[in-house]
C-alpha cells in the first residue's frame, strides 16, 4: 500500500476509539496488569501514548514543516509515563488521549501537507534524517503496535489458564 495522508489520519483518529472501547470499564486487574519485569500494562501504554500526543508526533510534524534553520529533534523519553500520576482512572487517561489527538490531527490537517511538504527533512537524534512522510507513517504503525501490545499483555493474563489450547492460541507465544 502507498502512502497516503487521508489513509493515515483514518488510523490516527480511530485509535483514542479502538481504546475506549476496549479498554473502558474493565477491572484493574486488566487495565494494571502487564508481562512481567520492565513489561508495560494497558495504563501504562495509554500513558506512553498521551506523552507522545504532548512532544512527539504533532511537535516534530511542526519542525520538519518549520521555515527553521534547526530541524534537529529533541530526544523522546519513551518513559515519561511512569514519571506522571499513576492513580489516574483509565477512563480520564482515555479522555486525555482523546482530547490531545483530536487537537494533534486538527493540527496536522492545518499544516495543508503536500506531496513536496511530505518530502521536508529533519534530524532525529537517534536515527538521523527523516521524513515528513516517514514520520506520519512511524505514527499510524506506532499506533497499531500499541494496539496489538495491549491485546497481547491482556491475552498473556490467562496464558497459564488456557491450557493445551495454547498450541492454536500464537498470541501466547510471542
Amino acid at each position: 500500500m502507498n502512502f497516503e495522508l487521508n489513509n493515515s489520519i483514518e488510523i490516527l483518529e480511530r485509535t483514542p476509539l479502538i481504546l475506549e472501547s476496549f479498554l473502558s470499564n474493565l477491572s484493574s486487574n486488566w487495565i494494571k496488569n502487564n508481562e512481567g519485569e520492565n513489561t508495560w500494562s494497558p495504563y501504562d501504554i495509554i500513558g506512553h501514548l498521551i506523552y507522545g500526543e504532548k512532544t512527539d508526533w504533532i511537535v516534530r510534524a511542526k519542525i520538519i514543516v518549520s521555515q527553521s534553520e534547526n530541524k534537529t529533534f529533541e530526544s523522546f523519553d519513551r518513559f515519561a509515563q511512569f514519571k506522571e500520576n499513576q492513580n489516574l482512572q483509565i477512563s480520564d487517561l482515555i479522555a486525555k488521549f482523546k482530547d490531545l489527538r483530536k487537537s494533534n490531527l486538527q493540527e496536522l490537517k492545518s499544516l495543508h501537507i503536500t506531496s513536496d511538504k511530505l518530502a521536508l527533512k529533519a534530524t532525529h537524534p537517534e536515527l538521523g534524517e527523516i521524513t515528513l512522510q516517514q514520520l506520519i507513517s512511524a505514527w499510524v504503525v506506532h499506533d497499531l503496535g500499541h494496539i496489538a501490545q495491549i491485546s497481547r499483555v491482556m491475552a498473556k493474563q490467562y496464558d497459564s489458564n488456557v491450557g493445551s489450547w495454547k498450541a492454536y492460541l500464537g498470541i501466547l507465544n510471542k
